[in-house]
């Protein structure tokens, strides 16, 4: 008869743990998948900014040494990260390849001008920024003018800075969440226990003595849930990077390891708080209140 019920009492406990990994894992996989997202959203942003760039058309009267002079002391500041030089023949062709037409046969002479293609880095893609280097460009004396699309860096600033702030806001609340359940999770565990806890503090046995076998079994359970979701979202990346290659999801391998060691990190935090609240409150219980 003992045998049976130890052996019951093995199964509740087994079947108790799972569900709190499963909780835990879950919950983890779903946090990893939203921060993987608000980390990649940033390089993604980074891309696309580094796409923009500022076009310098130069005087047909430009002598090629004062262009070679301002090539290198374009290459130089501190906002370039890339200088390319397009001379009006290039210009010429590549215009006459997207219209499908060779436009100079019909004007009989070349109206494009000789300029130089400035990519910005990510940091000086703003409206402001792009406008005062604009003036210190314009004032050249072998400039004749510098262009670049204001409207799109606009709303691509206004929507940047509008999707950053909702990406925080929701990964501060859905990590709100997380915690909340999986600190369910574990003050219902810890709840099972609670004729033990009381009993053992009954017979003399420190606070700390109770409750540090008990955080310590969390932990385990959390560190294991966490290791699951980090499979899952491994097996997840593969399967988005196999169908949507562009996203390129394993470049970065420094983002996978912050969002790897951050579930980690998470399910060890939340499980050590949460397990020591949870026995904290059932040691300070009277053994008449463990009944309701």
């Amino acid at each position: 008869m003992n045998n049976s019920f130890d052996k019951y009492q093995k199964r509740r406990l087994r079947s108790s743990y799972l569900s709190v990994i499963v909780s835990i894992a879950l919950v983890l996989f779903l946090v990893g998948l939203l921060g993987l997202i608000v980390l990649k959203t940033n390089s993604i942003t980074k891309h696309f900014k580094e796409k923009v760039a500022i076009t310098v058309f130069l005087n047909d009267n430009a002598k090629d040494k004062d262009v070679e002079t301002l090539k290198a002391e374009l290459k130089k500041e501190e906002y370039t990260k890339a200088v390319t030089y397009i001379s009006k023949e290039e210009a010429a062709k590549i215009y006459s390849e997207d219209i499908g037409e060779n436009f100079l046969e019909f004007l009989g002479e070349n109206p494009l001008k000789n300029a130089i293609d400035i990519s910005l880095k990510s940091e000086f893609v703003t409206p402001e920024k792009m406008a005062e280097i604009e003036k210190t460009l314009v004032i050249r004396s072998i400039v004749s003018e510098v262009t670049y699309d204001k409207p799109l860096i606009e709303l691509l600033s206004k929507n940047i800075n509008r999707l950053s702030f909702w990406m925080l806001l929701f990964s501060a609340l859905f990590t709100l969440i997380a915690v909340v359940l999986i600190n369910g999770s574990i003050r219902l565990s810890v709840y099972s226990k609670r004729f033990t806890i009381k009993t053992m503090q009954m017979v003399g046995a420190t606070k700390g003595f109770i409750r540090n076998p008990f955080i310590w079994q969390s932990v385990k359970l959390g560190i294991i849930g966490a290791l699951v979701s980090i499979v899952g979202l491994v097996v997840f990346i593969s399967y988005l990077n196999k169908n949507i290659p562009e996203l390129e999801l394993f470049t970065d391998v420094n983002i996978l390891l912050v969002v790897f060691f951050g579930i980690i990190g998470l399910g060890i935090l939340i499980t050590w708080l949460s397990t020591f609240f949870a026995t904290q409150r059932f040691l300070n219980l009277r053994s008449d209140e463990l009944y309701y």
